[in-house]
């Protein structure tokens, strides 16, 4: 399979990210945001359709007064892209259309594969899932894949991957990715990937310039979006909190909660059976839900003084049950909002774990996209 390459203007761009952030529009409201001519947007418009990036919708006049309005829209069948990332003893990998549409997502246990043993099962998986889903011929924007840790350079070409994954630390990661699977794939931090599934998937995109997601995975981290762009700092490290818990301490993670429970007795493993595997040990993840809450406290509120955050959001591959009771801690808590603004409550991801493979699907995607990327 090969990737399809997108050589798109900046104004094609400009026009695709109006259609992503404000929903399908009509020409003469496309003209004006844009600044540019009737006649200049409707070759705009004309390219991207003939593309298959844009399409026409159906008239939402039913006066029958004139000429209909026709909206334009992102055109879901111009094209997919695959994600996938590795949590502790789980593979999640994600299907997506253009208009960022889930197609597929899927998990399996694989234990903790090496970077060719994970590129060589994630390359069988992507047939399989073009086959079922009948995308072969399709436009191919690219592959995504989220890390547990961050990159040693702005290149990314070495990460500093969590010791979980063995193999996967200090070696040239994105060339072993890019010859087992035999396409260019796009590396990111797991909390930047899963900023930008909670932006482009719950609709943050249309309702806030600012975005803050907290991802408590392997570690902790977290990611920031700003008028469209993930903010990445002068090394591709932003938003590195983990770095503020010491490492010889207990912090706020997946990770720690498994331990944890397997020091009072409980048998966990791996979050593929969390909640069978927990029944009866409530009290222990109470206990440790006081005291991430209290450790998250502070980062919180630095990210609030910070950030000025329009929407705050918890993410985790932890059960939706565990993260609505760390959130409601945090939202009754200590947050420091200042006086001249509304507080913004804190809500948990949707996605769940999912949220770093959708967000790695979506990183060709936004890159063909945006007109600012990293």
């Amino acid at each position: 399979m090969k990737i399809a390459r997108l050589k798109l203007s900046s104004e094609e761009k400009r026009l695709l990210w109006e259609l992503r952030t404000k929903g399908p529009l009509p020409r003469t409201e496309l003209s004006i945001a844009l600044q540019v001519s009737n006649s200049a947007l409707t070759k705009l418009s004309r390219n991207l359709i003939s593309l298959g990036l844009v399409e026409e919708q159906a008239s939402s006049d039913a006066s029958g007064r004139g000429r209909p309005t026709v909206p334009l829209a992102i055109a879901a069948s111009g094209g997919f892209a695959v994600g996938a990332t590795v949590h502790k003893g789980v593979l999640e990998i994600a299907l997506v259309d253009y208009a960022g549409g889930v197609i597929a997502l899927t998990s399996e246990e694989v234990g903790a594969p090496d970077p060719l043993a994970f590129a060589q099962l994630l390359e069988q998986r992507i047939t399989e899932l073009s086959v079922r889903h009948r995308l072969l011929g399709g436009r191919f924007l690219g592959v995504g894949v989220g890390l547990p840790g961050p990159p040693r350079g702005r290149d990314g070409d070495e990460w500093n991957v969590v010791n979980d994954l063995p193999g996967w630390r200090g070696v040239p990661l994105r060339q072993i990715l890019d010859d087992a699977l035999g396409l260019p794939t796009m590396l990111e931090n797991d909390a930047n990937a899963s900023a930008l599934a909670e932006y482009y998937l719950n609709d943050a995109i249309r309702r806030s310039s600012t975005v803050v997601v907290f991802l408590l995975g392997y570690g902790i981290g977290a990611g920031v979006i700003e008028d469209g762009r993930l903010l990445k700092g002068e090394f591709g490290g932003a938003a590195e909190i983990g770095g503020l818990y010491p490492m010889d301490r207990p912090r706020p993670t997946t990770m720690d909660l498994l331990s944890v429970l397997r020091e009072a007795g409980c048998e966990v493993q791996s979050i593929a059976h969390f909640d069978e595997a927990c029944a009866g040990h409530e009290a222990v993840i109470e206990r440790w839900l006081d005291r991430a809450a209290e450790q998250l406290e502070s980062v919180v509120n630095s990210a609030i003084a910070w950030f000025d955050p329009g929407e705050i959001v918890f993410s985790s591959p932890l059960p939706a049950s565990v993260m609505a009771r760390l959130a409601a801690r945090l939202n009754h808590g200590q947050l420091r909002w200042p006086g001249h603004r509304q507080p913004t409550e804190i809500r948990v991801s949707r996605l769940g774990g999912s949220s770093i493979a959708l967000g790695a699907a979506l990183l060709p995607i936004h890159a063909s996209t945006a007109v600012t990327f990293w």
